[in-house]
């Protein structure tokens, strides 16, 4: 029986800005971009409620101020996201998003396993920081897929909220080194001296 070979089979290169990218490719990326945006879009009306709570249970006033600020943000983010949507022709349509869920959950538990003072304050700001981060990742990628997707209105507006994010972030840690977390430190040393 004679033996036949396969020809080696040539890689195929990745696309480059010069290749068009192939179309069924494009299309599962806009595909889930969709999901992305409805994804976060749950998840910011979701801190619309969350956020309030974390607000009303911090006791330093550098901290409920911060919350408070990136609530009203938080309000615009959902409107800007809105205006995603139109952008692409897309009814607004928010899909559970499991991570921000547990991510508000485990600052309730926090919350609720502290005492109010210095150290649920630090623990208000490990929680948000969290959340912050999470929304860092996601709205970093949306702009980049919008972007790759020629979604250009879109990616600004995505942009903006990823400043956002980033500030929020920087203000929380900013809170936690300049008061917060001293003054838990503080507590924490009278606690042992009792």
């Amino acid at each position: 029986m004679p033996t036949t070979t396969k020809a080696p089979q040539k890689n195929k290169k990745p696309a480059t800005k010069k290749e068009k990218p192939d179309s069924q490719a494009a299309q599962d990326l806009r595909e889930l971009f969709e999901e992305q945006l409805k994804d976060i879009y749950w998840a910011e009306k979701a801190l619309t409620k969350a956020l309030p709570k974390m607000q009303k249970n911090a006791t330093s006033e550098e901290l409920a101020e911060a919350i408070g600020t990136h609530l009203e943000e938080t309000r615009e983010q959902v409107t800007r996201l809105e205006q995603v949507f139109q952008l692409l022709g897309k009814k607004a349509q928010a899909k559970k998003c499991d991570a921000m869920e547990g991510l508000i959950k485990e600052g309730e538990g926090i919350i609720e396993e502290t005492v109010e003072g210095p150290v649920r304050d630090a623990g208000i700001i490990a929680a948000a920081q969290k959340v912050e981060h999470y929304e860092i990742a996601s709205y970093g990628t949306l702009a980049a897929f919008a972007t790759l997707l020629g979604e250009d209105e879109a990616a600004a507006l995505l942009q903006q909220t990823l400043d956002e994010e980033k500030n929020a972030d920087a203000t929380l840690t900013e809170v936690a080194e300049t008061a917060v977390n001293l003054e838990a430190t503080e507590e924490d040393d009278e606690d042992e001296g009792e």
